[in-house]
């Protein structure tokens, strides 16, 4: 196509350069540009914040990759000691999960005017019902989540019952 050219004649007399006609591209597509980016680098700011901090925004599964263990405290009272595997605004996923049991003597030792309760450590899955050794545990029943040293009391018993507890093949 051939594009049409006009020139201009000044009041002097004097002519100035031929313009192509067209339309002249505004700075609609420029600005277009410049929003995507700008939307980029927030989405990509609320993704780091999101993965990095507890302000979970964009609901991002963070997940355990490190294999620490976790205490997971819940609004009932119960406690479940495991490792998070993944999280998001909703719930949270635990494996490898224990709880304490508490035990009470049906008669007090001889002497022993009070009642002795015992602590034991119970892996989940060795329940009467048999449940999955996972749990997805709704945020608004969990009181607070802490991390567990290694050389604490649970963790210990816990890597004590790995060791003593031969794998039992899947079926």
């Amino acid at each position: 196509m051939d594009k049409k050219v006009t020139s201009d004649v000044r009041p002097s007399g004097t002519e100035t350069m031929a313009q192509p006609t067209g339309k002249k591209k505004s700075g609609f597509f420029r600005w277009l540009i410049v929003l995507i980016i700008v939307l980029l680098i927030i989405l990509a700011g609320l993704f780091v914040v999101s993965k990095v901090t507890g302000w979970n925004v964009l609901g991002i599964d963070k997940g355990n990759a490190s294999g620490e263990w976790q205490a997971v405290f819940l609004s009932n009272g119960q406690v479940y000691f495991g490792q998070i595997k993944s999280e998001n605004t909703n719930t949270i996923v635990v494996e490898d999960i224990y709880y304490l049991q508490v035990t009470k003597s049906l008669q007090p030792a001889e002497g022993d005017a009070q009642q002795q309760n015992e602590l034991s450590l119970v892996k989940l899955g060795n329940e009467l019902h048999g449940p999955e050794d996972e749990m997805r545990i709704n945020r608004a029943h969990i009181l607070f989540i802490e991390n567990l040293k290694e050389d604490g009391k649970v963790v210990r018993a816990i890597q004590r019952y790995v060791e003593e507890t031969p794998e039992t093949p899947v079926e």
